[in-house]
């Protein structure tokens, strides 16, 4: 049977629109992201400051684009498993990572194998928040062994070394660094226990079972309000806004040089478009110029940012060279 010429241009018109989908069907679906729920993995149990930042900017990225971004707590290794699954990801937007200054900057010189490398294997998106460290030790204990101060405190470790207990939130994170760092600079010794992040360990420290821990200020605050810890100084170069009254540990313990804060972050595997990277800063970078936000987060004692891609770049480079030393000198290690 003899095709019709009208009919046979009909359907090679209509093949050529098909091909034509399917070759700009990757555009389509790059610009078109998100078109269903973003995963947002953290790599520390609920609770503590990562999830804390986590959830807050989730809020604000599914007001923003229409789409569910959903937190998921994948704890383990000083934060190494949760961030290996987003290294491992697709680039396609759907699956990101809040790091932190421990997965991205410390555990490298940490561990002596890596699961990812934190510069080659992620797409960096914006910095969320900077926040200080702070020194708190359980109430109860500080009234029966009479701390009332950083001075006080190193007196009484270095009456009772091996003796006392210190927590963390992992193996390499900030909080663990700088519990280290303290026992190098003071002489001082005491048992490290990691935990899966700053929530099971504070509850721990709130038990009793920890004597002290080196925590990021916006997960200890309500209990510090709540007068269930004591804040004995807090890890940054300068004094804290939301902790008035409460000095630095170089000031109060006389430890010149220390130095020890927390940053937290977005970020996608390598490869992820930069529009996806650029459209997610934006849009954080909004939220937290907002009054409600910024002023929540200051009274936790966090910092926000909101920086570009290349300025989180520069700043997670400066911060490898930056702990390298300080890992080195500390003398911790993780196999």
């Amino acid at each position: 049977m003899k095709r019709s010429p009208s009919i046979t241009r009909r359907r090679l018109a209509m093949s050529a629109v098909a091909a034509a989908a399917v070759v700009a069907a990757p555009a389509w679906a790059q610009g078109g992201w998100p078109t269903k729920p973003v995963r947002i993995v953290v790599p520390f149990a609920p609770g503590g400051t990562t999830d804390i930042l986590a959830r807050a900017t989730a809020l604000e990225l599914s007001k923003a684009f229409g789409q569910q971004f959903v937190v998921d707590n994948r704890a383990g290794a000083g934060g190494n498993i949760g961030a290996d699954i987003v290294a491992k990801a697709a680039p396609d937007g759907y699956t990101l990572l809040m790091g932190t200054v421990g997965t991205q900057s410390i555990n490298k010189w940490l561990y002596s194998k890596m699961p990812f490398d934190p510069q080659k294997d992620f797409m960096p998106i914006t910095m969320v928040a900077a926040v200080p460290n702070v020194m708190v030790v359980p109430v109860e204990k500080a009234r029966v062994n009479g701390i009332n101060n950083v001075a006080d405190f190193i007196r009484h470790a270095k009456a009772n070394p091996g003796k006392l207990n210190m927590a963390s939130s992992g193996n390499g994170t900030s909080i663990h660094l700088a519990g280290e760092l303290f026992k190098v600079m003071t002489g001082t010794y005491m048992t490290h226990f990691p935990y899966t992040g700053s929530g099971p360990a504070l509850l721990a420290l709130i038990g009793g079972d920890m004597d002290v821990m080196f925590d990021n200020l916006p997960s200890s605050m309500p209990h510090i309000r709540a007068g269930k810890l004591k804040a004995l100084a807090v890890t940054s170069s300068q004094p804290s806004a939301a902790l008035p009254g409460v000095p630095t540990v170089e000031q109060a313990g006389n430890l010149k040089g220390f130095e020890a804060s927390s940053w937290f972050g977005l970020l996608g595997p390598a490869g992820l478009p930069s529009e996806i990277a650029s459209r997610i800063q934006q849009e954080v970078a909004k939220a937290l110029s907002t009054p409600e936000l910024k002023d929540k987060l200051l009274a936790q004692g966090a910092i926000p940012s909101g920086n570009t891609p290349q300025q989180f770049a520069a700043h997670i480079d400066a911060e490898l060279k930056k702990w390298q030393p300080v890992v080195k000198a500390s003398g911790a290690k993780v196999d």
